[in-house]
């Protein structure tokens, strides 16, 4: 059986960067991605040696994977004769994406020594955020005019094919002032007859595009909607911009995923790989969140001060609360991830707060019922066997636990669905609504339902 070949050694790489034929003999069976990895593996100083001595071409396909960690550091290092033709050949959008990485002193250095068409490309998409259709788009796409024949593009796809972002879809452009008129597949082209004009081909349908500023995920939403392999960016006056490739929309899911993710952990988004952040980069990223949570929780304790006479008078009522309050985050939590993944899924708007807030209502209820019952019946079964003697109220301890439980699931159910809706209605991520988040607040407000049912129930018995 035959096996594909793993990733090279990183120190074999290093060692052999000083003999070009050895070294592409070593790789010659490799894929970028592959390099790519082991050379994560190595000292910056090391991997910028290893890149210096590739083959031209193996060094453009290994900068053009963004598995590459460190790319802008590593072209800090790098001599300018070979850093500049490597910019030059790169795809516009790994460009842009390399040219972010730098250093202020290395895009100052490197920007004027570029030719004039990269630069303006850059200038380009630069101007776009990064989050942004602009920002991740490729201008390098195949743009033919509607007054073409088949043969002709075809002709036109053979001459400028290996150097297109991807030639799976052709946009045919309206001759006199250059706007889209409408995007033809390769596979149209090469089963049309050669005679045929290439607009006469496709379905006749204004085609799927995006503005420069719609959003990444918005992009990535519908090129998954439409089952497209890229997607056309253009302004105003339809003219095409550039375009938007399936890998670049992966990369994008792979990017907010890792960020949303880190969110829901009660944390600021980190951009780099776990094992390369730097240690005061790690802490500045978790301790804002921590110190705000824990001043969060202190609320807790101000409000357990609160009832602390009715926690003295009823001991009993104590050993319930880390069941009350975690049953309510764990609910809150539930509620606020089914809502933002169904908000990035555009499953729900804005205008949806008031039907979602119908479902969760009843939902919360039985949620609460279902857990309220299995409280009661805990505690009626400790007692009636005698594992536990809660007292000659013991069965008004069961109801106030199991009345507890319906509230508190109720509000954490509520308050974790409606707080995306917030958090996007004043201009924050919703993924800002992070699980820890939640359950600070449910806490607080978990112990205040919990003594106000317990003030309801037992008043004139245990308080």
């Amino acid at each position: 059986m035959t096996t594909l070949p793993g990733p090279p050694s990183p120190e074999l790489l290093y060692l052999l960067a000083g003999d070009e034929e050895d070294l592409l003999a070593a790789c010659e069976n490799l894929r970028p991605a592959d390099i790519a990895d082991a050379l994560n593996q190595l000292p910056v100083e090391a991997a910028a040696r290893v890149v210096g001595a590739l083959p031209f071409h193996l060094a453009v396909q290994l900068l053009d994977e963004p598995e590459l960690d460190r790319r802008g550091e590593i072209f800090g290092r790098l001599d300018e004769k070979v850093a500049v033709p490597l910019i030059e050949a790169m795809s516009s959008d790994q460009k842009v994406e390399l040219y972010r990485e730098l250093d202020e002193n290395d895009r100052i250095r490197l920007f004027h020594l570029l030719d004039a068409p990269t630069r303006d490309v850059l200038r380009l998409l630069l101007s776009y955020p990064p989050t942004s259709a602009g920002g991740i788009m490729t201008t390098e796409f195949v743009g033919v005019p509607a007054t073409w024949t088949v043969e002709q593009v075809k002709r036109h796809i053979s001459e400028v094919g290996n150097v297109k972002e991807t030639v799976y879809a052709i946009y045919v452009l309206n001759p006199r002032d250059q706007r889209l008129e409408t995007v033809v597949s390769l596979r149209e082209v090469m089963v049309a007859n050669p005679a045929h004009r290439v607009a006469a081909l496709g379905d006749g349908r204004r085609p799927v595009a995006v503005k420069p500023l719609v959003d990444r995920e918005e992009v990535a939403r519908l090129i998954s909607k439409y089952n497209l392999l890229a997607i056309p960016v253009v302004d105003d006056a339809w003219h095409v911009l550039g375009i938007v490739t399936v890998d670049d929309v992966i990369d994008t899911l792979i990017s907010e995923t890792t960020e949303d993710v880190q969110k829901f952990g009660g944390m600021a988004a980190v951009d780099e790989p776990y094992m390369q952040i730097g240690f005061r980069a790690m802490v500045r990223k978790r301790a804002g969140w921590l110190c705000a949570l824990f001043l969060g929780e202190m609320l807790t304790a101000a409000a357990m001060g609160h009832f602390e006479n009715e926690i003295s008078r009823a001991v009993v009522l104590a050993l319930f609360i880390p069941l009350i309050i975690s049953s309510g985050g764990n609910s809150g939590s539930q509620a606020t991830s089914l809502i933002i993944r169904a908000m990035a899924l555009q499953e729900v708007q804005l205008r949806d707060w008031w039907r979602v807030a119908l479902r969760e209502l009843p939902a919360g209820v039985t949620l609460g019922a279902i857990l309220g019952t299995i409280g009661l019946l805990r505690i009626l079964l400790w007692q009636g066997f005698g594992w536990y003697n809660y007292g000659s109220h013991y069965f008004l301890v069961a109801e106030t636990v199991a009345l507890a439980l319906v509230g508190v699931v109720l509000f954490g159910s509520l308050a974790g669905s409606m707080l995306p809706f917030i958090l996007r209605r004043v201009g924050f991520d919703p993924a800002s609504a992070s699980a820890p988040f939640v359950a600070t607040l449910v806490d607080v407000t978990g112990l205040v339902i919990y003594f106000s049912v317990a003030l309801l129930v037992l008043r004139g018995t245990l308080l």
